[in-house]
């Protein structure tokens, strides 16, 4: 069959294992597998890994949120919130990019290194933002101006203006012209930061956190894998509260998340709530802070009742403890998922 046995037989066999780690392992091999199951009437094995993709199974953290970044020491909220969002969005641009704000810095009598001091940041960035607001009165164009500049930030609000529209981050960036999409870029991150500064927390605060954030070797599989939420160790039953305002992507039970309900808060943000004994709401429904939406349990692959809790920027997978007082980082492995 080959003209030089022992290297085809090699290719060959490469060909088959790139075949079967397809057909198995990626979520195009899994649509089609599902789609097949569908069409000759049989039980799908696609459903976890399409459900771990919808949960964002990527790894790593977003630009936005800085490896070396550490947990709090306080909660945020408010204009604190939006400094520390926009102080830690800063630090992943580009030093011509970062121009507009140590610009606008400077002329405040604000040295450029302070505003980038881990410690004296975000005090300079909330002094920047109060400067601002005045011309500049809602957040979103308020960042626009931090980061772009305010020239092109007033052009593009007037022309909003005159079209009847509100200026949102969005909007805004499709007013200015090219070259400032890194700048946009990191305005968009710093709202996401900020929105995630600001979320409560799903189970009361004094729940164990049973499994961290992180890689770790698998309970069930066996495996080295990326845990992408947190574990908390609560009895089946306890109330699951949403951590913010927002509209309910999924709601629904699959064999690796069990019961499963995914909020949508905007501004790049999303959180998961999974292994729940009963599910409140239902997909579509708008849900405000604080509400009930699941009952915590045991369901899918889960070896003890717990909630694993979610939060995605970008659809990317982040430690919620680096949103969160560390007062709360307290870490007991007696279950995990």
């Amino acid at each position: 069959m080959f003209s030089r046995p022992a290297r085809g037989l090699l290719d060959f066999s490469l060909a088959i294992l790139c075949v079967w780690t397809a057909w198995h392992h990626t979520p195009a091999g899994a649509l089609v597998r599902r789609g097949m199951a569908w069409a000759l009437g049989h039980r799908s094995t696609a459903r976890p890994l399409l459900d771990y993709y919808a949960l964002g199974g990527s790894s790593g953290l977003p630009a936005a949120l800085p490896s070396s970044s550490e947990p709090l020491v306080r909660r945020l909220t408010g204009a604190d919130a939006l400094a520390q969002g926009t102080h830690l969005a800063l630090q992943t641009l580009s030093a011509e990019a970062r121009a507009p704000a140590l610009e606008l810095a400077r002329e405040q009598g604000i040295p450029p290194e302070v505003l980038l001091d881990a410690v004296r940041g975000p005090s300079a960035v909330k002094r920047l933002h109060a400067h601002l607001e005045r011309d500049f009165p809602d957040e979103e164009s308020r960042l626009a101006a931090l980061f772009v500049g305010q020239v092109p930030t007033r052009y593009a609000v007037a022309r909003l203006h005159a079209e009847g529209d509100s200026p949102s981050l969005e909007r805004l960036a499709r007013q200015l012209p090219s070259g400032f999409e890194e700048a946009t870029g990191a305005a968009a991150q710093a709202l996401a930061l900020t929105t995630a500064f600001e979320l409560a927390w799903p189970v009361p605060e004094h729940s164990r956190i049973s499994s961290p954030f992180g890689y770790r070797i698998n309970p069930v599989l066996g495996v080295r894998k990326l845990h992408t939420g947190v574990d908390l160790a609560v009895r089946t039953g306890t109330e699951v509260r949403a951590v913010a305002d927002g509209t309910v992507s999924r709601a629904s039970e699959d064999d690796v998340n069990g019961q499963v309900i995914i909020l949508t808060h905007g501004r790049g943000v999303t959180t998961a709530y999974c292994h729940n004994s009963r599910l409140l709401v239902r997909s579509g429904q708008r849900v405000a802070r604080g509400d009930v939406i699941a009952r915590s349990g045991n369901t899918g692959r889960s070896t003890g009742p717990h909630l694993h809790y979610q939060l995605a920027l970008f659809a990317q997978p982040v430690d919620p403890l680096r949103f969160r007082p560390k007062t709360l980082a307290v870490v007991d492995n007696a279950f995990s998922e």
